[in-house]
């Protein structure tokens, strides 16, 4: 990839981007003329309802009264008048931008009207609809007979869609200024996501079905980014407050002392390394992974040059310092020590080391062997005849042991699954996480198949014969380009779209592991085991096997064709030079967003699990993964590190002595376990490992889990059996409402037109 020199990156992480590139990102370049259209039937209906009169102009009263005129007018059997309408509440939800002078009053009445949209019951009514267009099988069978399906093919889906996400966007957003009013109404609407009252299924399994359908080859006119973006929303919407809470805590959390391995000065406050900040002397320029005052070690590493060459280049006194005992920040010159105002910082790595039972069971079993003769199982107590240096070793092992919720969920299923009698049935608590997985079980596998089939068509990587499925329905014209600015502003919108599709997979996935594993760890295991089986772990490999920062500083966007911008101010003439442009942003958000995404994935599915760290080695992840240490931003660094570390063991050791910055940094910025010999890989976990039996012992746990908890047949071998003649005929039975209308025709026909077999009763007998 060359010596890229990339700066800092000041990127700050969460769930999504801003409140309006989110909006922005709903829409195509292609799709722009029909916002135009939108505001033509608004304002002939609204015109003829209330002449001489803007929406901004009337009361909350009239608004409402209008809304409810619109709501009437999707009723109507016509579909294209229906499709009118659908549009003039479209306009509505956009933010009535014919009536605004800037972008910040569009965005304003977008959630104002999105709230009042809500309140009037608009959701249900496009619900309905929508579950008609799915329905809709003249249009599937359309689609299947065109020989190219372009934006026309989806017009009356892509409109539902844009409004259901545009009110599920702006509800979602919360801001200072929101009345009480809309903060009832946020979690109303959250409830109703998540607990469907007069639906079966929760409203993000529907778009799941759409998923599903769409792969298969059914329905190849849906709209997939509307469809990805819309369920991605949704999860976010319906997934647990609490939860939102404390992972924007860790993320503030880790936001204190995540930086890129060598830091910015901020205002001239220094980190020192050693725990503590102080105002310092100027800098010289540093690599982000320069914690040597060396060469940035990522730079030209396909030439295979050891990393510890020319290292006599720099100054010998700095090589001879120990790693802990000194600053990683050089002045540039001898300068008189100024006064030094330090913070309360603990001093050390800035994080405190875990200990797993586990581990304390695997030491103990290691010393009793080695001075006993024999183990004593589980049992970390008993410490009769082990030297006293291991008596401390165990106190401070288990002064640090930490019990993760994951541990004391699987013990729990032990308990169930060894005593389901005296234990009872238990009590599962009804969350939003386990209404969806209730909801998604059965079809899970086809669900998780089915996305990672769009985020491969949708990964730069992928070639043109390997896509299966074509994702660019809802971004093809019906008239292709004829001139090369046209082309090239569909080359763009095409990137952009695909850019988009990875982004919403990405969000979506994860959001989808860190809930499952929070509601119970074998919930997420089933979603990660299926990850694995459709082949994630190379997916996710081969999207990072490119040049990383050519696709974060990509600019595939045309910032004045950007909603809500291009619907209040003048479009200028777009030039070869304005498209090749883009924007002034140093990085591409959403492409960054993507990476971390999908690098947290991976750990989430490989971590603590030998079989699937041992793919990452045989897919030869390490020279990729770093390269992607080449992106200095801190929370990328982190995830790759953690990927580096848990494979380590495994790369040997001419590895390790050739990438000894990367070990140092690893070492810098990644928690270790007090035991965990990663850097050496002389422990227990390095020992060739039954990797089959792993998976499948896991697998076999899920079954059991979802067999005890879901599947709950009536003749359960366990019921208790009523054996008492006058208890069983005292029962209540519950009958059909209908039942004393055919009771007596009920008795004739089955009881006394049967004549009655005395003789072959007393044969059986």
């Amino acid at each position: 990839q060359g010596s890229v020199d990339c700066p800092n990156l000041e990127f700050e992480y969460g769930d999504a981007d801003g409140h309006g590139a989110e909006l922005a990102e709903l829409y195509s370049y292609t799709e722009e003329p029909e916002l135009s259209h939108n505001r033509r039937c608004f304002q002939e209906d609204f015109h003829a309802q209330v002449p001489d009169r803007r929406w901004l102009e009337l009361d909350r009263a009239q608004q409402k009264a209008y809304i409810m005129h619109l709501l009437d007018g999707l009723e109507v059997v016509n579909r294209d008048k229906r499709l009118r309408v659908a549009r003039a509440i479209l306009y509505l939800a956009q933010g009535v931008f014919g009536d605004c002078d800037n972008e910040g009053d569009v965005l304003h009445w977008s959630r104002h009207n999105s709230f009042l949209l809500y309140q009037l019951g608009t959701f249900s009514a496009f619900l309905e609809l929508l579950n008609m267009e799915i329905e809709n099988s003249q249009a599937c069978s359309s689609a299947l007979r065109k020989p190219a399906i372009s934006l026309a093919d989806s017009t009356e889906l892509r409109v539902l869609l844009s409004v259901m996400y545009l009110m599920v966007e702006n509800i979602r957003v919360e801001q200072e200024t929101d009345p009480p009013e809309w903060k009832t109404c946020r979690e109303t609407f959250r409830t109703e996501l998540s607990f469907p009252v007069h639906a079966e299924e929760p409203f993000a399994l529907l778009l799941f079905t759409m998923v599903t359908k769409f792969c298969s080859g059914h329905a190849p006119h849906f709209p997939m980014k509307k469809v990805l973006l819309l369920l991605w929303k949704v999860l976010l919407v319906s997934a647990n407050p609490s939860l939102l809470l404390k992972l924007s805590f860790w993320n503030g959390a880790a936001a204190a002392w995540m930086f890129p391995i060598i830091p910015p000065s901020h205002n001239g406050v220094i980190w020192n390394g050693t725990g503590s900040w102080h105002k310092g002397t100027p800098l010289m320029k540093q690599d982000s992974l320069d914690i040597y005052n060396e060469r940035d070690p990522f730079k030209n590493d396909e030439g295979g040059v050891d990393e510890e060459e020319n290292d006599d280049v720099d100054s010998g006194i700095e090589g001879e310092l120990d790693l802990m005992e000194r600053d990683t920040i050089i002045p540039a010159m001898p300068a008189q020590r100024l006064p030094i105002d330090r913070v309360s910082f603990p001093k050390g790595l800035p994080w405190a080391p875990k200990v797993r039972q586990k581990d304390i069971e695997h030491f103990l079993e290691a010393s009793r062997n080695k001075f006993i003769g024999f183990t004593l199982g589980q049992d970390t107590e008993t410490l009769i005849g082990l030297p006293r240096p291991i008596h401390e070793s165990v106190k401070t092992l288990k002064q640090h042991k930490y019990v993760s919720i994951s541990d004391v969920q699987i013990k729990n299923e032990e308990e169930l699954e060894k005593c389901p009698m005296s234990l009872g049935e238990e009590e599962v608590q009804e969350t939003p996480c386990e209404v969806l997985y209730r909801a998604m079980l059965y079809n899970l596998p086809q669900y998780m198949i089915a996305l990672l089939k769009i985020l491969l068509a949708a990964a730069p990587t992928s070639k043109a014969k390997t896509d299966s499925i074509n994702i660019l329905a809802d971004v093809l014209p019906e008239e292709m380009p004829i001139t090369v600015l046209q082309s090239m502003k569909l080359g763009i919108d095409v990137n952009r779209h695909k850019e988009i599709i990875v982004k919403s997979i990405s969000a979506l996935l994860l959001l989808l592991l860190k809930h499952f594993k929070l509601n119970h760890i074998y919930q997420f295991e089933y979603v990660s085991q299926h990850l694995v089986f459709a082949n994630c772990i190379p997916l996710i490999l081969k999207f990072f096997n490119q040049n990383i920062m050519s696709y974060i500083t990509a600019k595939n966007s045309i910032s004045v064709l950007d909603y809500p911008h291009c619907t209040v101010c003048d479009l200028p003439e777009l030039t070869a030079e304005s498209l090749e442009a883009g924007d002034n942003n140093q990085f591409c958000w959403r492409n960054l967003f993507s990476c971390i995404n999908l690098l947290r994935i991976l750990n989430k599915l490989t971590k603590w699990k030998h079989s699937r760290t041992m793919m990452l080695v045989v897919f030869k992840s390490a020279p990729i993964l770093k390269r992607a240490l080449k992106v200095k931003q801190a929370m990328m660094q982190l995830y790759v590190l953690k990927l580096l570390k848990i494979q380590t063991k495994y790369l040997g050791r001419q590895w390790r002595k050739s990438n000894m910055k990367t070990m140092s940094a690893i070492y810098q910025k990644v928690r270790h376990r007090m035991n965990d010999d990663w850097a050496y890989g002389n422990d227990i976990d390095a020992r060739p490992w039954d990797f089959q039996a792993e998976e499948c012992t896991l697998r076999a746990n899920i079954e059991a889990f979802n067999s005890r908890r879901y599947d709950k047949p009536q003749d359960s071998e366990f019921a208790p059996v009523d054996n008492c003649l006058q208890s069983v005929l005292g029962q209540r039975l519950e009958l059909p409402e209908d039942f004393h209308y055919s009771y007596e025709l009920w008795l004739e026909r089955e009881v006394f037109s049967q004549p009655i077999r005395w003789e072959e009763l007393l044969h059986c007998h």
